[in-house]
């Protein structure tokens, strides 16, 4: 749940380190929610639909309570954050599943052709301006993506589910530069929480599972590193530029795949390995264009 600012720092000054500080933590955290959820299927056989609830549930609690403010009726009343509530719920349903089966690293791989279609929509629906370089960087990142997903008669259905919420990204990434102007970033953050909270209670809250202190430990962990990871963002974002810390955004297939090494003992294949390199090279090179 990455939810997209701007704010004062001219693009060529230098960036601030403790935004890049905030960025490299959040970046963390956010794979560490994830990695949480896995070991609650993994350990518990925790629905998926309850773990993704619960994030967006407990997320929205959390945000309250540190932002202390909540989003206007009139935001929460707009159709348009209904839309970008269902594609940020539709992404964290769809990665949860992947990450039910699939290697942390990978699903985060796959995962990251979210801002390629974030880009080509931006382009198309919100008029951004075309960009050769950026464009065969988008190419570059695409191709990384298939050497981690390995397309084939062998593929599997959870990386196609981790490319599925990247596709939910990118849809996402592209409402909030279209929404960026109707209201400031903890506005939407909240209302994405809330929309999410609501729109997945019909699979969430059936699943509930019965009371047990890991269980508990372990959904208070998916859903406050993913919130915190988000409020780092937001916190960064007031330091400075989006494209100047948008590189940054990467490292969280670096974090995914030491937590995939640390928790979980796996290891990328050599093509993955080589697709992930590519997703982090033409994702920075990307970054560094748009600036």
């Amino acid at each position: 749940m990455w939810p997209h600012a701007c704010y004062g720092y001219a693009m060529n000054a230098r960036i601030p380190l403790s935004a890049v500080g905030l960025m490299l933590l959040g970046m963390s955290f956010i794979p560490m929610g994830d990695t949480a959820g896995k070991l609650l299927m993994a350990w518990y056989g925790i629905d998926t639909g309850f773990i993704a609830w619960s994030r967006f549930f407990l997320g929205a609690a959390l945000a309250f309570i540190v932002l202390r403010q909540a989003p206007p009726l009139k935001l929460m009343l707009d159709s348009r954050i209904w839309l970008r509530g269902g594609l940020i719920s539709g992404g964290i349903l769809s990665i949860l599943t992947a990450l039910k089966t699939e290697p942390i690293a990978s699903v985060f791989g796959a995962f990251f052709i979210g801002p390629a279609v974030s880009y080509m929509l931006s382009v198309w629906l919100l008029n951004e301006p075309f960009s050769p370089q950026r464009f065969l960087l988008v190419i570059l990142g695409f191709l990384g993506v298939l050497l981690v997903v390995q397309p084939g008669p062998n593929m599997s259905v959870g990386l196609l589910f981790a490319v599925q919420a990247g596709v939910f990204y990118g849809a996402f990434l592209t409402t909030a530069k279209w929404l960026a102007p109707v209201a400031p970033a903890p506005h939407l953050l909240l209302s994405q929480l809330l929309v999410g909270s609501i729109l997945l209670a019909p699979v969430g809250m059936p699943s509930l599972p019965a009371f047990s202190a890991p269980i508990a430990g372990l959904t208070f962990l998916s859903a406050g590193f993913s919130a915190a990871g988000n409020m780092l963002l937001i916190v960064a974002y007031g330091r400075a530029t989006a494209s100047a810390l948008a590189p940054f955004v990467y490292f969280q297939i670096v974090a995914a795949t030491a937590l995939g090494a640390v928790v979980f003992a796996t290891l990328p294949d050599m093509l993955t390995w080589v697709g992930l390199a590519v997703i982090l090279i033409a994702g920075t090179g990307a970054a560094l264009v748009r600036r």
